[in-house]
């Protein structure tokens, strides 16, 4: 391996050595209790590398979702001509993006243990909200730019704000059924048909659902 590949892979061990010790930490007595210095003390670094390698504090939890964003916009723009952003969105959560319906064994105690930090701290709940709101208004961007809609054109941000939602309705099942130590299996499997058949409804549209009984 070359010292450039050498290096990179070190940083990356770094990277992941500060998360594992931060998600302990934050597991043990919650996300709002533990300080930086001490999650750099239980990684065996300073302060100042914590900072190097993550912003802020929250960053450390969601590092993975800038990762998201970006594979789910690639998804979305990279498609076949004569895909539909719905097709490309459902290809990319239910086949690409595997997170949230893998079966891996060794997942789920990761999984587990990340979802009861989340559910278990306002302060983290609120900053995820923040961040799929920059999803959507990102992937709105997107769809405009590709339809052409004139600026007061609401139908970019409906459809963006629709499919994110889909996608944190799923991350919420799977959240609070692996949090209650759900077998992983099951979880996958119900998730899977749940965005099954709300992305169904969405192709089919809004018109006859939920039409309330006399």
């Amino acid at each position: 391996m070359s010292p450039a590949g050498l290096r990179e892979r070190k940083k990356e061990q770094t990277r992941q050595a500060i998360r594992e010790a931060a998600i302990r930490l934050f597991a043990d007595r919650g996300f709002e209790s533990v300080t930086v210095t001490e999650i750099a003390s239980e990684a065996n670094v300073s302060a100042a590398t914590v900072f190097n390698y993550f912003a802020t504090k929250d960053e450390i939890v969601f590092a993975g979702m800038e990762v998201f964003e970006t594979a789910l916009l690639h998804a979305i723009s990279d498609r076949e001509p004569g895909t539909s952003v719905l097709a490309a969105f459902k290809g990319f959560i239910l086949d690409t993006h595997g997170m949230l319906v893998s079966t891996d064994p060794d997942v789920a105690p990761r999984l587990a243990e990340i979802s009861r930090v989340i559910l278990g701290s306002p302060a983290l709940l609120d900053r995820e909200g923040q961040i799929f709101s920059r999803f959507a208004r990102a992937l709105a961007g997107l769809i405009a730019e590709e339809t052409g809609a004139a600026a007061d054109d609401m139908s970019p941000s409906v459809a963006a704000n629709t499919l994110i939602g889909v996608h944190r309705a799923m991350l919420d099942q799977v959240r609070r059924r692996a949090a209650s130590s759900s077998p992983l299996l099951i979880i996958a499997g119900d998730v899977r048909a749940n965005a099954e058949r709300t992305l169904t409804l969405l192709a089919t549209g809004l018109g006859d659902y939920a039409i309330k009984s006399p």
